[in-house]
């Protein structure tokens, strides 16, 4: 006799690792550049309804989300990852939502110059010229969290490193998934090589070497970051995954940090791929984005109630 067996859904991140491999299946040696650009967007947000303010910071396409639309106020800068050659605003639309749904503020995203139309230093000129913007319509540097994934990890915590230095720090720091070593030196370049869905060391060091061109200016300062002196540096909340390729950058960064003495958190969700938190039904983003929701409350807090803050508020 037979029985009806109801089908068991799949696991949360089952679906987003086949969602992920069958993007990529996509984007072999053949697949143009546009049509990558393309796939990234669909694969990270399908989503073509999600409310935005659309603006311009100095020239450079943004936009706002959250915030009822009153952006001029204490706010996420969000600097969306792909590498410095794929990703967008529309890519990281869904995040930059679940982040200002987590947080309360609005978050601000700005569709920086990609490579290899634009080559290094574009990128990081424009997050500097879009935080300039801000502050320039009267958004204090400390009603500022800087906040970026991957690539855009790289970004944020470069501006954040120049801006301490000229005596204009943010409120603090939130990376995803940082990709922090364009030399690929870290251990898990190798050894989260065969569990990471989203990048292989080859395509790593071919993206790093299209943005920084031929010249491979690994030394510059505003390249290797890690290298760079982080005292000073605001609150820093760095999330990664166990299977990320890019995982010893956020554990070297946390080291360096404790030397400094600059107050931060790592926490690394285990089995989880490359910024999970674009997946945001899993429920470890669901964890890591309530985490950063209440790391950019404190943060922009801590200047109006220092004294009521301490580690355990931040983090």
């Amino acid at each position: 006799m037979a029985t009806n067996v109801t089908p068991q859904p799949a696991h949360p991140r089952a679906t987003a690792l086949a969602r992920i491999r069958a993007a990529k299946s996509a984007w072999g040696p053949g697949a143009s550049l546009a049509a990558i650009r393309e796939g990234f967007e669909t694969l990270l947000c399908p989503e073509n309804d999600i409310p935005a303010t659309d603006l311009n910071l100095a020239g450079i396409p943004a936009m706002a989300i959250g915030g009822d639309g009153n952006w001029l106020r204490p706010s996420v800068l969000f600097f969306h990852g792909g590498g410095f050659q794929v990703g967008s605003l529309q890519s990281h639309r869904g995040l930059m939502r679940d982040i200002a749904r987590a947080s309360g503020v609005p978050v601000i995203g700005i569709e920086y110059r990609l490579a290899p139309e634009h080559r290094f230093p574009a990128a990081a000129d424009d997050c500097r010229a879009a935080f300039d913007s801000l502050v320039e319509r009267g958004v204090a540097p400390h009603d500022i969290v800087l906040a970026g994934d991957s690539a855009g990890g790289h970004l944020a915590l470069g501006l954040a490193l120049d801006l301490k230095d000229d005596g204009r720090s943010p409120a603090g720091l939130v990376l995803i998934s940082p990709w922090l070593d364009l030399s690929l030196s870290g251990g898990s370049y190798i050894s989260r090589a065969a569990l990471d869905v989203f990048s292989q060391p080859a395509q790593l060091r071919a993206m790093a070497k299209t943005y920084l061109g031929r010249d491979r200016q690994l030394t510059d300062p505003r390249i290797d970051l890690l290298n760079r002196n982080l005292t000073g540096l605001p609150p820093v909340l760095i999330h990664a995954g166990d299977h990320d390729i890019t995982l010893d950058d956020a554990k070297t960064l946390a080291n360096a940090a404790t030397r400094a003495t600059v107050s931060h958190h790592l926490a690394i969700w285990p089995e989880m791929m490359h910024h999970f938190q674009m997946f945001a039904d899993l429920p470890e983003s669901i964890e890591s984005l309530a985490a950063i929701g209440a790391f950019v409350r404190a943060c922009l807090a801590r200047d109006h109630q220092l004294s009521r803050l301490n580690e355990h508020d931040l983090f």
